[in-house]
């Protein structure tokens, strides 16, 4: 790893498609809408077999940050818990935008608004 690319093994590691379901069901209402539906679009880039290995390593990354039960700001904070998940998540988008489709975007937006309407 180069000095600037950030070591995201740990989270990495914690990432499991069971547990990023069992979060989003469990936790949706309390993340919010925005956070959820970015964090179905990295799931969904996830997918994407256009997108290269190192960029999936992110993805994995910020999607194994959002499902840990510990983090920077525990979940439980009412009003807070999940503003270190929705930075890391954002943060991640905003790397790989380049990969993001309409397609991506519509098949989050839909998803999400199962739990949200």
């Amino acid at each position: 790893m180069t000095d600037k690319t950030p070591d995201t093994s740990t989270f990495t590691d914690a990432y499991s498609e069971t547990g990023f379901w069992e979060k989003l069901k469990g936790y949706a209402r309390d993340a919010g809408r925005e956070l959820v539906e970015k964090a179905l679009q990295l799931y969904y880039l996830w997918e994407d077999d256009a997108v290269p290995a190192a960029s999936k390593a992110v993805i994995l990354g910020a999607l194994g940050y959002f499902i840990m039960p510990l983090d920077v700001i525990p979940d439980v904070l009412p009003g807070v818990g999940f503003t270190d998940d929705l930075a890391a998540v954002a943060a991640a988008l905003a790397l790989l935008n380049q990969y993001i489709t309409d397609d991506i975007r519509a098949k989050a937006t839909a998803k999400a608004k199962e739990w949200f309407e």
